[in-house]
């Protein structure tokens, strides 16, 4: 064979591998779950940095990984809420002040009040799933945008919280002592109530959203509010129900938050709203809806939670760096989702 002959084979070769290798990019962007493995392996990549970084001082210890369900338990319960919202297309801004008004609503009716615990917990869940129901009533039947709503209802629980009271409450009772000083061993370690009840939302919101209609209509209305409504799907029942489980999970979050700080106060979980979008976001949820795993959410929460521990163990890095890494991985993740709509658009 000439050379000639040699080097036109050799071009013909790379010409037609370029087709190939775009091909294998675009299967690989259009993948809905890229984001979730991207962040799974973000987690796996950061925990594994931290054991060879700190193994002299404990990281290692299953306990310290059981500690990142415990500590971000209620922000995991209010980012489940969330990933409803967000899956649907809409957005909840409310979720910290409406966390922050459970705590207070709950310490005031205990301390001051005298009421039982028991009482107060399923009274706090009423109030909570009930104001996201007035949000997602008027968001559909008065066709306003969930922002500016929620953003309403941010600053109404939070004025609720400052009429309650404007300072804050401490909890002595003895019920909330216990169950937040509570362990269950697993063995290796051991988990609080919290995060237990944190896990249980997590497996609900799994099964409803991969396995029921009214998770199939989420996904649906999320990725096209139009077609689905020629399909004859319950648009205005599932908008309002999406917004009724984000109430119900910020109000549970705000039990879990009053759990482990043993307090209310009107100023507790300003901004958590916006970790909890962030922990949607990084997990892979599509902010435009209709594409998005809430186990994603699960592992968005396990980053940010795994940022904070890592700080803590370095000793001299300033708490504000967990908000400059959470911003980073915004940027990050927002990209890979454009890059993944652009690819569905072609």
């Amino acid at each position: 064979m000439s050379a000639t002959t040699k080097t036109r084979t050799a071009a013909e070769g790379r010409t037609a591998s370029k087709p190939a290798q775009a091909s294998a990019a675009a299967r690989l962007l259009g993948d809905r779950r890229l984001p979730v493995l991207v962040t799974a392996g973000l987690f796996l990549a950061m925990y594994i940095g931290g054991l060879s970084r700190y193994q002299n001082y404990g990281f290692g210890e299953p306990q310290v990984f059981l500690n990142l369900f415990i500590d971000n338990s209620y922000l995991l319960v209010a980012a489940v809420g969330a990933t409803f919202v967000i899956m649907s297309g809409g957005i909840d801004l409310s979720v910290g002040s409406l966390i922050g008004f459970t705590t207070m609503f709950t310490a005031w009716l205990v301390e001051r009040q005298g009421l039982p615990l028991m009482l107060v917990i399923p009274l706090a869940l009423g109030v909570g799933a009930f104001g996201g129901f007035l949000m997602g009533y008027v968001i559909h039947n008065f066709e306003i945008q969930p922002f500016i709503v929620t953003l309403a209802g941010l600053f109404l629980f939070r004025g609720l919280c400052l009429v309650i009271s404007k300072e804050s409450i401490s909890i002595s009772d003895s019920t909330v002592s216990s169950m937040a000083q509570t362990r269950v061993s697993l063995g290796l370690g051991e988990l609080s109530i919290g995060a237990i009840v944190a896990l249980v939302v997590l497996a609900a919101a799994f099964y409803i959203l991969h396995y029921t209609r009214f998770g199939r209509r989420v996904y649906a209305i999320g990725g096209n509010e139009q077609s689905a409504l020629l399909m004859g799907l319950p648009l205005g029942g599932t908008k309002i129900a999406v917004y009724t489980v984000s109430g119900f999970c910020s109000a549970l979050a705000g039990l879990l938050f009053m759990l482990y700080i043993q307090s209310g106060d009107p100023l507790h979980a300003v901004g958590m709203e916006l970790d909890a979008i962030a922990a949607v976001v990084i997990g892979g949820t599509l902010l435009t809806g209709g594409s998005g795993y809430v186990l994603g959410t699960l592992f968005g929460v396990l980053v940010l939670g795994l940022i904070k521990s890592i700080i803590q163990f370095e000793g001299t890095l300033s708490s504000w760096w967990t908000k400059i890494a959470t911003g980073v991985l915004l940027c990050a993740f927002i990209l890979i989702q454009r890059a993944m709509t652009a690819r569905k658009q072609t």
